[in-house]
């Protein structure tokens, strides 16, 4: 049992996937980087500076007024916390589609790696030696 568990590791299918769960864990936190600290602060502008994050609901408990969502677990409440929520959606999207235009980029590159080289099309360069030789005996049998 343990030779097939080294025969099943040593398989390259474990090893690419090894490789891609490191990559995508470290593509992560350039993804989560890029939405944090470019994305959400252009999102900001547009809505004038509001940042969803602290935007909460409480259910039960006491919150000093204007508390942030954080001070507000803090102090005990129960919040409902849809800024948090509706954040993690943004982040969600903007990160579906970096990977998918990743994705789309890469296929690409995959495609023009694997395209055949375009083959010259053939040149008429008159008759080859056996069709002359061909002309010439059926010539000489009428």
């Amino acid at each position: 049992m343990i030779q097939e568990f080294k025969d099943f590791i040593a398989k390259g299918n474990v090893m690419d996937m090894a490789v891609g769960i490191i990559i995508g864990a470290a593509f992560t936190a350039i993804v989560s980087s890029l939405v944090a600290d470019l994305i959400n602060p252009i999102i900001g502008l547009f809505t004038g500076g509001i940042d969803f994050t602290n935007n909460y609901a409480v259910l039960s408990g006491d919150v000093p007024e204007g508390a942030s969502l954080e001070a507000a677990r803090e102090a005990g409440a129960s919040v409902f916390a849809y800024g948090a929520f509706l954040m993690a959606i943004i982040n969600f999207l903007i990160i579906a589609f970096v990977v998918f235009m990743l994705v789309k980029m890469v296929n690409r590159v995959k495609e023009a790696a694997e395209k055949p080289e375009e083959v010259a099309p053939e040149v008429a360069t008159g008759p080859s030696e056996l069709d002359v030789l061909l002309e010439i005996r059926d010539a000489l049998k009428k």
